[in-house]
């Protein structure tokens, strides 16, 4: 009776993983203090008609910590690398060499650093939300299984592990927001 009663944790699971694994990318794009491909991420380049991600258009170097470069491969696109820079709010001026653009990092100041570990926040508290999304649904399951005939027992156990993988998802999410505002606030 109880095996078609199963409640899939796995899914759940992956599910909080994901939204943890998008809080990653998300951190990744907000600058510290030092320069790295992946602040460029979130970036999209109007080519050819489409939204393309940076990385796409050229090749993203770091050649020492406060500078990224992008060669851009096609010449026609180097304004238009240049323009969705400028207007992503990473802060950062470009200065063009050629098919070369040169992002030089600026230091960070006290209140630009402020800014950004509230922004850090802001994407842990979604990535919270999502993960409160995924557990509502797993404690929908456990009821429309406890209507099916699951008895009381089960549907508290259940309960109990759905809280459980959201409890340790909520901690890592707090321990990586923790970790990148410390990144953040280093000078």
């Amino acid at each position: 009776m109880s095996d078609d009663l199963e409640i899939d944790l796995d899914d759940l699971e992956r599910r909080m993983d994901g939204a943890l694994a998008s809080l990653r990318t998300e951190f990744a794009s907000l600058r510290t203090g030092r320069a790295s491909a992946s602040m460029l991420e979130p970036v999209q380049v109007d080519a050819y008609g489409q939204m393309t991600p940076i990385n796409q258009v050229g090749t993203v170097n770091v050649p020492e910590p406060r500078m990224v470069t992008i060669n851009v491969w096609d010449k026609s696109l180097v304004g238009k690398v240049e323009k969705a820079i400028r207007e992503s709010g990473l802060g950062i001026n470009p200065q063009l060499n050629g098919t070369i653009i040169m992002l030089p990092i600026p230091e960070l100041n006290e209140e630009r650093r402020r800014e950004l570990t509230k922004v850090a926040a802001q994407y842990a508290e979604h990535a919270r939300v999502a993960i409160r999304n995924v557990r509502r649904d797993g404690m929908d399951q456990i009821k429309k299984a406890k209507a099916a005939g699951m008895s009381e027992d089960d549907q508290k156990i259940w309960e109990s592990e759905v809280q459980e993988i959201t409890d340790a998802h909520i901690a890592k999410v707090d321990a990586s927001l923790a970790t990148k505002q410390e990144e953040i606030m280093q000078v």
